[in-house]
């Protein structure tokens, strides 16, 4: 399975998806149009490691939360995954049994590399 998940309105995310390409058989997932599901978000979490892995501390509603002050557990990074797309680290590209999580280069390089090989 090769699969992205990303935010359509992300200037990052349409620019690693431009360099990703092309996308043959890879599917899509605009989390903001169509949400994660728990069974989702499960898979990514056991794939990176943990849910923390897949969480996003830029997101503004981490401050504005307050979130930064707290001691958060796996349950709260994956209970807040699921309650609002912003907290995943974007965009998260799942090729087979590997995972790439967030836009660094060598996280976008490893995906494109191992999405044509």
């Amino acid at each position: 399975m090769k699969k992205i998940y990303h935010l359509g309105t992300c200037d990052t995310c349409k620019r690693i998806l431009k360099e990703l390409h092309p996308l043959d058989r890879v599917v899509l997932q605009d989390i903001k149009t169509e949400a994660m599901t728990a069974t989702q978000v499960d898979q990514m979490a056991q794939l990176a490691g943990s849910y923390e892995a897949l969480f996003s501390k830029r997101a503004r509603l981490y401050r504005q939360k307050g979130l930064h002050e707290k001691q958060l557990e796996e349950a709260d990074y994956k209970a807040l995954i699921l309650e609002h797309y912003t907290f995943l680290s974007r965009p998260v590209i799942v090729v087979d049994d590997q995972i790439f999580v967030g836009n660094s280069k060598k996280a976008v390089a490893s995906a494109k590399e191992t999405l044509h090989s």
